[in-house]
């Protein structure tokens, strides 16, 4: 996935020294100089100059080689002056209250782009380019739904048209509503009523899929010749993507357009979308505070920090000034704001270095100070709704909420020293640029207040060199712009880890959190008080770890244990009956058998594992399957004649003899082959630490239960399958010795009591492998957070995966390679403690994921099988690159051509492979080349069946 930004001139320059993004995963450009080229030209523009930088032989092949998401935000800027130097797209957000994972200097386009790509994936081969706004975001918790095929796929949202006329709409004839009509662009409440009657109308949210066929026309009108390589005139022709280019798309397009009326254009809607703007100063404080308030359950609100209201934004900053109730509607950022100052309302504050000024900054009045050069700055003041167009000589062009011209004549000014007859605002040479000692609390308040230091600040004003917004956005130095905002989030983060109970640093990304303390040498705050609330601690232990290790303290593994230990506990306490009383519930002659299946993880994995699903709750797609005819995983259980326990495995062809409670609790220790049924005989009470009653040794425990225990297990698959073996032998156990001793748990009990048993082996895992064998059929599940793991199931159809026309296209193969778990979910787990974002977005798609293949199984689209199996696979790869390895991959190519899905199962690695061949003859190709051709002598096909009973335990 390559990102192509179109930023303003002077940041094309410095794009890469100060915003640190990897230059091989974005391109960055600006419009040709001195150009007004539009959208569309300014597309073109776009991809012309990426294609140029990698190189491209040929610009087709390269427009189809990798899909692009190009996010425009080159523009004046006029309406959000604070960050026209940078663009809209660069704009720093706050930490949401409600979030995890999210960065202390994340900016628009971070947000955007979790979006953005998750919609370019979905799209097919076809739709390799996607262009969008950057002054929007989009926010949509539920699955992206699937990209139809066409020329061009544009996607809305709802909205009332009263907020439709400032925006583009999309046009559908009822009866075609996913097929554009047409379009219109900013049309009035008037024309939306008058075609209601026959169509649906929705907003353009500015995310627009093109396909290759469809971009070379639009870059053809922007005057591209492709036998050429190049531009009829050097560059791009004027062409608006929106009103030329828009107008002429659809069915029944405004504008017809016999090249354009030939695209297929389709439309997707967005029921459950969220748009935010970002255009204007008002619309900054209103979509972020909406967005700080789409989640109001304080349950899912670390911190108990209180704003006098909810309006007020402070970040990247120091801010000692004092707010009440009647502040709202202010923000405050990259700036050094004392307790001298004094604000009001709608205020936007931005760039302010350390200072000491008493200032009183009127209502509806905003401030940015720009650093220009090596030690000057340029002051802007402006109005909270100021637009910076017209001619500074118009009575209707507003300055600072008034006539221009007024500020002048206030201040005893000609305007004629510095501003032209025809000049437009934004260029107009109005802003005075000082150096630092030049730069007084007094001056300042004189662009507020004529009447301040009147005489000497005209002097000032008038000898100073001034320039307008659109220079300003030309000469900002962005090293200075930059490292002032640092400097601040360097002391933020102090603060935030200080003031912890109140802010929201151990919600942050934690990972990039201690990054920046061991890159810039901060120290540790002191440590959380034990009455912390759980998850908080957890995830402090491992920041702490996390930054120890870096600095090579090896007290770093101590730090990491109790973060584990501390997660365990809560685990293990979290079960409310933790404490059993085993009684002997069989005939001296009778066997107690478990059987269970084993499961496929078709997707959601991951989810399922704690700490993520404590706090998110996890959603799980799998099926539970028995193997060559039967069951594979089994357990047997009989009164044995003298007071011990022997416990054998006929896979491993082990045996040993327990006479102690010592031995009982010895489950820990590395190799053995009954760690499992140890720790499940403890659970189930034959540990002192989990019985009722008190015993004073083992023998005593088994002579008052009237017999030993002979508890035989067998696993006929191999460990590090992919399977869930592991989990599902534990349940197996569980459930068996459940019926053995009188226990009467049910299977969702058995699942949740081998989330603590995995625990006390320290192999962590989540709780899918378990209820995936031990609950039958194909079923989605899906568990709230909260320490208490307990999966809601809601089961497919019995057909999901035994329909005539599907069952013969799947194949389950053993690969022969193994690869356990345990590694890669500490790595993974370590993660989820530091709330890392790279991992939280991955994950929760991978939830997204799974509800979405649920619906698509459930409507029975079984055609898709394949199709979100392979996005399954894809996801697991992006949460871990390890997962595919060489080996695997070698095997995978000899077959690909062939298959329309598959996944290794699993943590991955090595184990089984599930594949959906894309035909009869594909699936009977793909067997005849896994058995010519296999990569071991353990390799094999597998018959399955979906097992209709899950766990089974009878007695003979």
């Amino acid at each position: 996935m390559k990102y192509i930004l179109s930023v303003p001139p002077a940041l094309h320059h410095a794009f890469f020294s100060v915003e640190k993004r990897d230059p091989s995963q974005w391109f960055v450009t600006s419009d040709p100089p001195g150009e007004r080229v539009g959208s569309g030209g300014g597309t073109a523009y776009c991809l012309s100059e990426c294609a140029k930088n990698d190189g491209a032989g040929g610009f087709r092949k390269w427009l189809s080689d990798e899909k692009k998401i190009i996010i425009h935000a080159a523009g004046h800027s006029r309406r959000l002056p604070a960050y026209a130097p940078v663009g809209k797209v660069l704009t720093p957000l706050p930490v949401f209250r409600w979030s995890r994972g999210q960065s202390i200097n994340q900016k628009l386009i971070d947000l955007q782009a979790d979006f953005l790509t998750s919609v370019s994936a979905k799209a097919g081969n076809r739709l390799n380019t996607l262009v969008a706004s950057g002054d929007v975001l989009i926010y949509q918790d539920t699955p992206v739904p699937a990209i139809p095929d066409a020329d061009i796929v544009c996607l809305g949202i709802w909205k009332e048209p009263a907020k439709c006329t400032n925006h583009g709409v999309f046009f559908m004839e009822r009866n075609k509503r996913d097929e554009l009509a047409m379009m219109l662009q900013k049309p009035t409440v008037s024309e939306i009523q008058k075609l209601i009657g026959s169509y649906d109308f929705l907003i353009d949210i500015g995310v627009w899929l093109f396909s290759d066929r469809a971009i070379e026309l639009l870059m053809k009108k922007a005057s591209w010749e492709h036998e050429s390589n190049s531009y009829k005139g050097g560059t791009p022709s004027f062409y608006d993507m929106y009103t030329d280019f828009g107008k002429s798309i659809g069915t029944h397009p405004h504008v017809f357009d016999e090249e354009i009326s030939k695209l297929n254009v389709k439309i997707v809607t967005l029921d459950e979308g969220e748009f935010y703007h970002f255009g204007t100063s008002s619309e900054l404080i209103e979509s972020t505070e909406i967005l700080q308030n789409r989640v109001v359950n304080q349950r899912e609100i670390w911190h108990r920090g209180v704003k006098p209201h909810s309006s007020i934004f402070t970040m990247n900053a120091l801010t000692n000034c004092k707010f009440a109730g009647n502040h709202k509607n202010i923000w405050i950022e990259n700036s050094f704001v004392p307790d001298s100052w004094r604000l009001q309302q709608n205020s936007v504050i931005t760039g302010i270095p350390e200072n000491d000024w008493s200032l009183h900054l009127p209502e509806g009045m905003c401030l940015d100070i720009i650093p220009i050069g090596e030690n000057e700055f340029a002051i802007r003041p402006y109005g909270f709704h100021d637009g910076f167009k017209g001619l500074v000589y118009n009575s209707d062009t507003k300055w600072m909420h008034a006539p221009a011209l007024d500020w002048f004549t206030s201040r005893n000014i000609d305007p004629a020293e510095c501003i032209l007859e025809k000049d437009d605002i934004q260029f107009a040479r109005i802003f005075p640029v000082l150096t630092e000692k030049e730069l007084t609390g007094s001056f300042v308040q004189w662009m507020f207040d004529e009447n301040t230091g009147a005489d000497e600040n005209r002097v000032v004003y008038k000898n100073c060199r001034k320039i307008s917004a659109s220079a300003i956005a030309a000469e900002v130095n962005f090293r200075r712009l930059y490292a002032q905002r640092k400097g601040f989030i360097l002391k933020n983060l102090e603060q935030l880890s200080r003031n912890h109970e109140k802010s929201v640093f151990h919600q942050l990304d934690l990972e990039e959190v201690a990054r920046i303390f061991v890159t810039e040498n901060l120290s540790l705050p002191d440590k959380l008080s034990a009455n912390t609330k759980l998850i908080k601690g957890i995830s402090d232990y491992m920041f702490r770890s996390q930054v120890k290790k870096a600095r090579d303290d090896q007290h770093w593994k101590q730090d990491e244990q109790m973060a584990f230990e501390l997660l365990k506990e809560a685990i293990i306490q979290s079960d409310k009956s933790l404490r059993n009383d085993p009684v002997l519930n069989i005939q001296p002659d009778q066997i107690v058998w478990g059987r269970s299946p084993i499961r496929i993880d078709l997707a959601g994995g991951w989810t399922d594992t704690p700490p993520y699903c404590m706090v998110n709750g996890g959603k799980v797609l799998n099926v539970a399957l028995n193997l060559n005819g039967q069951p594979p995983i089994q357990c047997f259980i009989k009164p044995a004649e003298d007071h011990t326990i022997i416990l054998r495995s006929i896979d491993v062809g082990a045996e040993e003899k327990i006479t102690t409670y010592e031995q009982v609790e010895d489950f820990n220790k590395v190799g053995s082959p009954f760690s499992i049924t140890k720790a499940a005989l403890a659970l189930c009470g034959f540990s002192p630490k989990y019985c009722r009653q008190q015993h004073t040794s083992l023998g005593s425990q088994l002579e008052n239960l009237g017999h030993g225990l002979e508890i035989t297990t067998l696993s006929m698959i191999p460990k590090g399958s992919g399977l869930g073996t592991s989990s599902i032998l534990a349940a197996t156990v569980l459930g068996t010795l459940s019926e053995t001793c009188n226990l009467g748990w049910n299977k969702i009990e058995i699942g949740n009591k081998t989330i603590l048993l995995e625990q006390l082996l320290t192999t962590g895992g989540g709780w899918q492998d378990q209820f995936g064998g031990i609950l039958e059929g194909a079923k989605f599940l899906v568990s709230s957070p909260g320490f208490q793991q307990s999966p809601v199931v809601r089961w497919l159809p019995d057909t999901a995966l035994t329909h005539p026309e599907i069952k013969p296209l799947l194949i389950l193969y053993y690969t022969g390679i193994t690869r356990v778990a345990k590694n890669i979910l500490a790595e993974i787990v370590r993660g989820m403690f530091l709330n890392a974002n790279k991992r939280l977005k991955i994950l929760g798609e991978i939830g997204l994921h799974a509800q979405q293949f649920f619906d698509e199984m459930q409507k029975g689209n079984y055609a898709r099988l394949g199709e979100m199996t392979e996005h399954s696979w894809q996801l697991n790869q992006r949460l871990d690159a390890g997962t595919n390895t060489p080996e695997i991959q070698a095997i995978l190519n000899r077959i690909n051509p062939f298959l329309a899905g598959k996944k290794l199962l699993g943590a991955g690695g090595g184990g089984f492979l599930f594949l959906v061949a894309k035909s009869l003859d594909d699936a009977k190709r793909v067997r005849e080349i896994l058995h010519q051709e296999p990569p071991n002598d353990k390799a094999r096909i597998f018959s399955f069946d979906v097992s209709p009973e899950g766990l089974v335990v009878t007695k003979s």
